[in-house]
């Protein structure tokens, strides 16, 4: 069930961005039909429900945090997109990846060969990409708009933002948010084509205030490692392991 109140928050995306609502129910249609199967929501809910996830995103301290979250190896890691490449060559393997296809597609292919879930999103600027979709073993397709047949709403905006929203869909305990700053900076595993600067900081500004609202509703314990987000609790990298334990 997509959560109370998104519908509302969807249309102001569409009128702020001035999206085509429906280039993104085409694009959704088109990755339902890609999708061979349904996949099952049991897995998801295996590594999420009742557990510490950690949910790690591409901003630029994104690197110094990387041997931190080596150190948690037994814990669900949720990626946003980029991230999957950072995660991979740094041996890690991510357990879901939430991706729109605009991340290193060598990197999002080895972490479905690792068995990662793929969670593909479907909106109007992607839908030449969606076929990619087809050769991840464990895939569940996305959309902003309602859900229907193979596609779910799970709620959120960005990569970043999706992945949170991921979590406290299937009831994590503690969500812990690592690399997702949402700063004036970009990461450098944030965008492997050219990207608008101006535009990505609109989105990243958007993606944090659609947390704050998600943390009024939320029945996880949130944090964050990185830039104050209201409603999450400002923790230190250092700190994981005596939060966690």
């Amino acid at each position: 069930m997509t959560l109370n109140g998104w519908e509302k928050k969807y249309q102001k995306i569409l009128n702020e961005f001035d999206y085509d609502r429906s280039k993104e129910i085409r694009s959704a249609n088109i990755l339902n039909s890609l999708l061979k199967t349904r996949l099952g929501l049991s897995r998801l809910e295996k590594k999420i429900k009742n557990k510490t996830v950690f949910i790690i995103g591409a901003g630029p301290s994104l690197g110094i945090s990387l041997p931190y979250i080596k150190k948690f190896k037994n814990f669900t890691k949720i990626v946003a997109d980029g991230v999957t490449q950072a995660l991979i060559e740094n041996k890690i393997r991510p357990d879901i990846v939430v991706t729109d296809l605009d991340g290193n597609m060598e990197y999002l292919k080895k972490a479905s060969d690792l068995k990662s879930v793929m969670i593909v999103h479907a909106h109007g600027d992607n839908i030449n990409k969606l076929p990619h979709a087809i050769s991840f073993r464990y895939c569940i397709g996305t959309t902003e708009d309602k859900p229907f047949g193979k596609i779910r709403n799970f709620g959120g905006f960005t990569d970043g933002d999706r992945c949170v929203f991921l979590a406290n869909h299937f009831g994590a305990s503690k969500i812990i948010l690592i690399g997702m700053d949402f700063g004036i900076h970009i990461g450098k595993y944030s965008k492997v084509e050219t990207y608008n600067k101006s535009l990505k900081l609109k989105k990243l500004k958007k993606g944090k205030s659609l947390l704050e609202w998600l943390a009024q509703k939320s029945n996880s314990d949130l944090y964050t490692t990185s830039q104050s987000i209201i409603g999450f609790k400002n923790i230190k990298l250092e700190d994981l392991q005596r939060l966690v334990r």
